[in-house]
């Protein structure tokens, strides 16, 4: 159904800045919003960015394959955004996650030094956060609108393990968390601090103190039989463990043979997932180690490959469903696009608004809202 007042594009010119004349174009009104030259130019910078760092060779290639849909794509965020609005969703909450795990990625110790980061490269704060948001709400739309009704059957996930199935193929691998017991020492060191970010498992600095080591090893035997009388370990990591990944539940990752000291490795790949092992000592301390995951090498049979054949399944499908989905809401919304650009999504029901003096007069405030916006006057 198209929406009630019908909205109009237009060309519009601003002066902005007092040294000289600046001259700033609607490229696209996408309902009552509207995209700009800049936004347009600063999204092929970050697009050359993003294939430069994923293969400098191939730039130029590359870019030229994916100009032509960056116009496309930023209509497609600005449609999301505004359906987003309509289902009433809201990224508050996922925003501060978000940013916090940015944060942690980048082993920073705080919000102000990811903000700093962020205008390293040259976008301000609050752009930032914007962008940010803009990302979960549409991923958000995507999800409740699209992914939600995308179904996969038995047959074609078989099928796709048959297809597939060199690309499955394997290294033996083990995923292990740790529950540490530090011993407190009183004992003046003159040894540096372990990196907080080092696994208790590859720690490399003793502790020598046999009384601290020996008050350790009894808690961790303590903590031991609480587990093995059906205590969650996850939990019992959270409350008890000295180590880094305590906040985490224990939780330490993959490791592939060849990565562990050899003891370690000889203890942890002969257990099966689940199994928990006995309190070992390390250099940091006292360890108990659980094998979340254990696979072995070769290709997986089909009920564990399951979990990745369903993602790419669903990846698969999602790109078609997402682009017919955006094509029914350009047919429902009002959008015009200024002579000189195109719209490589444009589906050919789309509606032609209607230019008013209104709109002109509209879209004049909006560019002078985003100008102050952009030299930090508002």
């Amino acid at each position: 159904m198209k929406k009630l007042s019908p909205i109009l594009a237009s060309v519009a010119l601003l002066s902005a800045f007092s040294s000289g004349q600046v001259v700033e174009e609607i490229i696209a009104r996408v309902n009552n919003q509207i995209i700009t030259r800049s936004e347009l130019a600063r999204s092929k910078d970050q697009l050359k960015e993003e294939i430069k760092r994923q293969d400098p060779n191939k730039v130029d290639q590359v870019f030229g394959e994916r100009e032509k849909d960056i116009l496309r794509d930023l209509i497609d965020q600005q449609l999301l955004l505004d359906k987003a609005k309509d289902l009433e969703l809201s990224a508050d909450t996922d925003l501060i996650k978000q940013l916090d795990q940015m944060r942690k990625d980048m082993k920073l110790d705080s919000l102000e030094a990811l903000e700093k980061e962020a205008e390293k490269q040259g976008i301000s704060w609050e752009d930032f956060r914007q962008q940010q948001k803009n990302q979960i709400l549409t991923r958000k739309v995507i999800g409740e609108e699209v992914g939600a009704h995308l179904a996969m059957t038995k047959e074609e996930a078989e099928k796709f393990y048959e297809e597939h199935k060199a690309e499955m193929e394997q290294p033996e691998y083990i995923r292990l968390s740790e529950i540490l017991v530090a011993p407190k020492t009183t004992t003046p060191s003159i040894t540096p601090a372990p990196d907080p970010n080092t696994p208790a498992i590859a720690a490399s600095q003793p502790i020598d103190d046999p009384v601290a080591l020996a008050a350790a090893q009894a808690k961790a035997n303590e903590l031991l039989k609480q587990i093995r009388d059906g205590a969650d370990f996850q939990e019992v990591a959270k409350k008890s463990s000295d180590g880094p990944s305590a906040a985490d539940g224990g939780t330490l990752g993959m490791f592939k043979r060849g990565q562990l000291a050899k003891e370690l490795e000889d203890k942890t790949f002969s257990m099966k997932a689940g199994d928990v092992s006995d309190v070992i000592r390390t250099k940091q301390g006292w360890v108990i180690l659980k094998v979340d995951d254990h696979q072995m090498a070769g290709i997986p049979p089909l009920k564990d490959a399951m979990p990745k054949i369903q993602d790419a399944l669903y990846y698969q499908k999602l790109q078609p469903a997402l682009r017919a989905y955006l094509t029914k809401l350009r047919e429902d919304a009002y959008i015009k696009i200024a002579a000189g650009y195109v719209d490589s999504g444009r589906s050919a029901n789309q509606t032609e608004p209607i230019e008013t003096a209104a709109v002109k007069e509209g879209d004049a405030k909006k560019l002078e809202k985003k100008r102050k916006k952009k030299l930090g006057i508002l």
